[in-house]
C-alpha cells in the first residue's frame, strides 16, 4: 500500500480489518492452550506442582530464546519481501505444530512443539510493521490499541473455550487451536492484501539486521528509540509473569483449575478490550503518548502489588481494573517508535523490538517460575506465593523511570529510511 493509499481512510481502514482479524484468529488460538498447557505438563511431571513449575518455566524459556533468533530474521524478510507471505507462512506453520503438540506423548515432544511454535510465531512481529504502512504517524497508537483489542478479545473468547475443552480432554484445545489457525492461513490466502509495494522494499536481504545482535544493534541508530525499547524490554519481562506462574498459582493460592482460570483470563481479556478500543485513542488525544505511557506503566505497578498481596481470590480480581490500565502503555510506545523510522526499516526495527521481547522471554519465565517455585517448596526461606507478581512490579517501576527519561514530548519525527538502510 503506497503513500496515497496510506492517506485514503476507506483504504487504510480495510487493511486495518484484514489485520484486525488474522491477529484475533492467532490470538484466539494461543489463548485456546493457556488454561490446559501447565497442567498438560504436570501431568508429564507425575503431578509434581514445583516441578510442573520449573518445567514451565523452561518451556517458556525455549519459545523464548527461539524467537529471540527467528523474528529479526522475519522482520528482514518482510522488509525485503513484503508482509503477506510472512503472516502466511506463519500462519501455516503454527497450524501444523499445534495438530503436533495435540499428539505429544512425553514432555520433549511437547517442547519440540513448543521450539516449532516460536519459529513460526511471526504474524504479531509484521503485523506492527504493517499498521505503520497503512497508517499515518498520528493515528497510529489508536490502531495499535484496535490491535490490542484484538489481543483482549482472543484472550477473552480463546481461554474461556479452552478451559471448557479442557475439562473434557486436555488435548482438545489443541486440536481446536490447529483448526483456528489453519483457517487463518486460508484467510489470509483469500482475503489479506499487501502493504508494502515493491518501491518500498529493500532492495536486499539484509544479513547483518537479520540476526538477533544486529537487529539489536540497529536500535542504536535511533537514541529516542533505544531508550524506549528499554520499556518494551522491561515491560514485557515482566509481562512474563502471567504464563509463568499465573495457573499453577491460582491452582496452588485459590484452588483454581482451568475453568475458574479460563473465567478469570476472559475478565482479563474484556477488561483489556475497554481500554483498548475504548481508552487509548481518547487518553492519548486528552494526555498526549507520553503521558499515556506513564499512567499505564504505573497502573501496572499498582495492579501487580495487589495480586502479590490478594489472599483470596476476591482480592485478586480487585486487581484486575487497575492493571488492565497498564494496556494503555503498549499503543502509546508503539507510537512512539514508529514515529522515528521510514517504511524500509519498520520491519526490521519491529523485529529488534520482537527480540528484545523475546530476550525478556528467555529470562522471565524461568525467573518467575522458580520464584514461585522457591517460595512455595518445602525449603522456601518464607512462604510467600506472591513473591513473582511483586518482582512484576518492581521492573514496571523501573520501566516507568527509563520511559520518564526517554518518552519525551516533541522529540517524535518520523525518520529517514535510509539513515538504517544500507540494504535499502
Amino acid at each position: 500500500m503506497d503513500s496515497s493509499q496510506r492517506q485514503r481512510p476507506g483504504a487504510r481502514r480495510a487493511a486495518l480489518v484484514f489485520i484486525f482479524f488474522t491477529v484475533l484468529i492467532d490470538v484466539l488460538a494461543f489463548g485456546v492452550i493457556i488454561p490446559v498447557l501447565p497442567h498438560l505438563v504436570e501431568r508429564f511431571t507425575g503431578g509434581d506442582i514445583a516441578a510442573a513449575a520449573r518445567w514451565v518455566g523452561v518451556f517458556g524459556m525455549v519459545f523464548a530464546a527461539v524467537q529471540f533468533v527467528s523474528t529479526p530474521v522475519q522482520g528482514a524478510l518482510s522488509d525485503r519481501y513484503g508482509r503477506r507471505p510472512v503472516i502466511l507462512l506463519s500462519c501455516l506453520g503454527l497450524g501444523l505444530d499445534f495438530v503436533f503438540m495435540a499428539l505429544a506423548t512425553s514432555l520433549p515432544m511437547l517442547l519440540a512443539g513448543r521450539v516449532i511454535s516460536g519459529v513460526a510465531a511471526a504474524s504479531f512481529t509484521t503485523a506492527n510493521a504493517y499498521i505503520a504502512d497503512v497508517t499515518a504517524p498520528e493515528k497510529r497508537a489508536r490502531s495499535y490499541g484496535m490491535i490490542g483489542a484484538a489481543f483482549g478479545l482472543g484472550f477473552v473468547v480463546g481461554p474461556l473455550i479452552g478451559g471448557w475443552l479442557g475439562g473434557i480432554d486436555l488435548r482438545l484445545p489443541f486440536w481446536f487451536a490447529a483448526g483456528l489457525a489453519l483457517l487463518n492461513f486460508l484467510y489470509g490466502l483469500f482475503v489479506l492484501p499487501e502493504s508494502l509495494p515493491p518501491q518500498r522494499r529493500t532492495a536486499r536481504f539484509d544479513v547483518s539486521h537479520a540476526n538477533p545482535f544486529g537487529a539489536l544493534a540497529l536500535l542504536r541508530r535511533y537514541p529516542q528509540v533505544f531508550g524506549l525499547a528499554a520499556v518494551v524490554f522491561l515491560a514485557n519481562l515482566a509481562h512474563y509473569v502471567y504464563p509463568s506462574v499465573f495457573v499453577l498459582f491460582a491452582d496452588y493460592r485459590y484452588g483454581w483449575g482451568p475453568r475458574e482460570v479460563s473465567w478469570v483470563l476472559a475478565v482479563v481479556g474484556a477488561l483489556s478490550i475497554a481500554v483498548n478500543a475504548g481508552l487509548v485513542g481518547r487518553t492519548v488525544k486528552a494526555l498526549g503518548e507520553r503521558r499515556t505511557l506513564l499512567l499505564g506503566l504505573g497502573c501496572g505497578v499498582a495492579g501487580f502489588a495487589v495480586y502479590g498481596m490478594a489472599g483470596s481470590g476476591w482480592v485478586f480480581m480487585l486487581g484486575l481494573p487497575v492493571s488492565a490500565l497498564w494496556a494503555l502503555a503498549a499503543p502509546a510506545t508503539q507510537a512512539l517508535i514508529t514515529r522515528q523510522v521510514g517504511a524500509q526499516v519498520q520491519g526490521r526495527i519491529q523485529g529488534s523490538l520482537m527480540s528484545l521481547v523475546s530476550l525478556a522471554g528467555i529470562a522471565g519465565p524461568l525467573l518467575f517460575a522458580n520464584v514461585f517455585a522457591l517460595f512455595v517448596g518445602a525449603d522456601a526461606p518464607a512462604h510467600l506465593p506472591g513473591a513473582p507478581w511483586f518482582l512484576a512490579a518492581a521492573l514496571l517501576a523501573c520501566a516507568w523511570a527509563v520511559g520518564w527519561r526517554y518518552a519525551r514530548p516533541g522529540a517524535a519525527t518520523e525518520g529517514e529510511d535510509a539513515a538504517a538502510a544500507p540494504g535499502g
